[in-house]
């Protein structure tokens, strides 16, 4: 029995054919860097890869996606899943934002830095299927890419989404795909932002 049969198709066949199904570049890794998915929703690049933390002795992969935007109001947010230490967060201070959908708002914690445009983000009753079909989710607009990536120009963001551990769900990922062109023309509607190349390459 071969390793294929014990683990099923390895990370780089399910890749190759997200690539395939939804219309975009695998890269293929080396050394250094791992293997990168590189799609388009309209004039937005959308990146799949995955990253290493190291935790003491132990290294953690996670699974990242990230499409950098040209956001006009400075408009953030971060949602995920609620968890035993929801509460605890609460308590030292974050501020979880009701959007008036139940049971939406009793599974996941909503942070913003505009009330009013959080509402209408989540409004979007597809944007909101999507989120709850990711079983794990920290989905978030970022200033830029952190202290080992690139530092965006004035007025760029970064949609970003993490998790820990390598996806090799092809559905999922195609779902969380898709969570990101809906996002991100949810995002154009209420002005949050623009329909035109932000001229960042994410690496």
């Amino acid at each position: 029995m071969g390793l294929r049969s014990w683990f099923g198709p390895s990370k780089e066949e399910i890749w190759r054919l997200l690539a395939t199904e939804i219309g975009a570049k695998f890269v293929e890794g080396s050394f250094a860097k791992g293997d990168k998915v590189i799609a388009t929703h309209g004039l937005w690049t959308v990146t799949l890869d995955t990253y290493a933390v190291s935790a003491g002795t132990t290294t953690v992969l996670f699974t990242r996606m990230r499409a950098p935007y040209v956001n006009p109001d400075g408009f953030r947010f971060t949602i995920y899943r609620k968890s035993l230490f929801t509460d605890l967060g609460k308590a030292l201070g974050m501020q979880d934002v009701e959007i008036g959908v139940d049971p939406f708002d009793e599974d996941f914690v909503i942070k913003g830095n505009d009330e009013t445009k959080l509402r209408w983000l989540f409004a979007d009753v597809e944007l909101r299927r999507l989120v709850s079909a990711q079983k794990d989710i920290h989905l978030s607009v970022r200033d830029d890419d952190g202290w080992f990536g690139g530092h965006f120009p004035e007025g760029v963001d970064e949609l970003h989404f993490s998790v820990a551990g390598v996806i090799k769900d092809l559905e999922r990922l195609k779902q969380l795909y898709e969570l990101f062109a809906v996002t991100l023309d949810q995002l154009c509607k209420i002005g949050s932002a623009y329909e035109n190349q932000p001229r960042v390459t994410v690496r």
